[in-house]
């Protein structure tokens, strides 16, 4: 009876804590509490498109090439290396006023910055798609928007992805250990 004296109403609240972070815990393992892994619904290609802006370089050859593979941080969190579908790039650009009034302006490059281009760089990746329809890659909803870095032997730009593409079809060979405990947790009533 002397012990029960000694506790005090800071050690009763530590024991309430340590016993609701118990039954939580174990209505987790057993299944009869939602998780994350219940948003996902499939696993499907997509292709993030990346906008680089004012990329300064003196080289004749462009940065980024068809085919090659970059590594992409997301939220200054590396992810991983992701091959490059497709490149386009272009001096930078301004507008000039024209006399026309059909065409108000032209588009020419710009000499007073002749070693800046702009890229669009697209790349391929498995995602999962939640029942929102938001991309998931790399533990990071990929949006447009959303700032990203591409790095690579003898490169390293930040960019923006601008426009994210899902594959129509799924594929579920990718994280099949993390799709069946998704199937087991989605069984909850």
């Amino acid at each position: 009876m002397d012990f029960i004296k000694k506790i005090k109403p800071f050690d009763y609240l530590i024991i309430i804590i340590v016993l609701v972070g118990l039954i939580v815990g174990f209505m987790t393992i057993k299944g009869k509490r939602a998780t994350s892994s219940n948003q996902i619904e499939a696993t499907v290609n997509i292709e993030m498109e990346i906008y680089l802006r004012g990329v300064a370089s003196t080289s004749d050859e462009p940065i980024f090439k068809k085919d090659d593979e970059t590594f992409i941080t997301i939220r200054n969190v590396p992810y991983t290396k992701l091959k490059i579908k497709d490149v386009k790039f272009d001096k930078r650009k301004i507008m000039l006023p024209t006399i026309n009034p059909k065409k108000p302006y032209i588009t020419v490059n710009d000499d007073t910055t002749p070693y800046q281009y702009d890229y669009l760089v697209k790349v391929v990746d498995s995602a999962k798609i939640t029942k929102d329809g938001d991309a998931v890659v790399g533990g990071n909803k990929v949006k447009i928007g959303l700032p990203i870095t591409l790095e690579g032997a003898k490169y390293k730009l930040n960019g923006v992805i601008t426009n994210v593409i899902a594959s129509p079809e799924p594929t579920n060979e990718i994280h099949e250990d993390l799709d069946k405990h998704t199937k087991i947790n989605q069984d909850v009533h």
